[in-house]
């Protein structure tokens, strides 16, 4: 498996190819957005590693984009320090399978690159991240839609699916909901009924309950 790195801090960059290198994979890596763009046109790859914030015509996500309009689908996992929401489903909506925010250990990259290499990633277009069963969701103006038609949310559901989305097929904890949405100024039953809010408007069984740990939003 071959795999494009482009980070510009350089002892990070150093240390990600050497790992990845010691399991077996080939790694090129790029410290500038422009070689890594020429390069991806040069060379077959199967994963693209891409720091946000590089030198270049191309930051991260705007370089992801402009591969797509070329018609370049590689598989795509953002590594940055951009830790915010925003950032996180901005990276979604230009087409990434994965977002690692720094620091990190090397061991959660080697299988957050496993799991982008087997399997599938979010499907989109434009701002929009396609979720099953016709639904989409707009990372720009909050908006869920099922085949065009609008489907309002409250601004506490936008959050809600802003957190599932960042963490799809992941659980996210009772404790990571109080904390991240409510800042822990919330009860249970309340936590719970407003969950189950936007659970009726997404596909059943989208959301499910993974019983005594939290949820999980089912996008495979």
């Amino acid at each position: 498996m071959r795999i494009l790195l482009l980070e510009d801090e350089l002892i990070l960059k150093e240390s990600i190819e050497e790992f990845l290198t010691s399991k077996k994979y080939i790694v090129d890596g790029f410290e500038n957005s422009d070689d890594a763009f020429d390069a991806i046109f040069s060379t077959e790859y199967d994963l693209l590693l891409l720091d946000v914030n590089v030198p270049g015509e191309w930051n991260g996500f705007s370089l992801r984009k402009e591969l797509a309009r070329e018609g370049k689908s590689i598989p795509t996992i953002f590594v940055t320090s951009m830790s915010s929401a925003d950032a996180m489903l901005q990276g979604y909506a230009n087409g990434c399978c994965d977002y690692i925010k720094k620091p990190f250990d090397l061991i959660e990259l080697l299988l957050r690159v496993q799991h982008a290499l087997k399997s599938n990633c979010f499907k989109t277009k434009e701002n929009f991240i396609e979720l099953p069963q016709g639904y989409s969701y707009n990372v720009t103006t909050y908006e869920l839609s099922c085949q065009s038609k609008r489907i309002p949310l409250s601004k506490r559901e936008g959050e809600l699916l802003n957190l599932f989305l960042i963490h799809r097929n992941q659980v996210v904890s009772f404790e990571m909901l109080y904390e991240q949405i409510w800042e822990n100024n919330v009860d249970s039953a309340n936590a719970r009924v407003q969950v189950n809010n936007l659970r009726r408007k997404l596909p059943k069984n989208m959301i499910k309950n993974i019983y005594g740990l939290g949820y999980r939003l089912d996008c495979r």
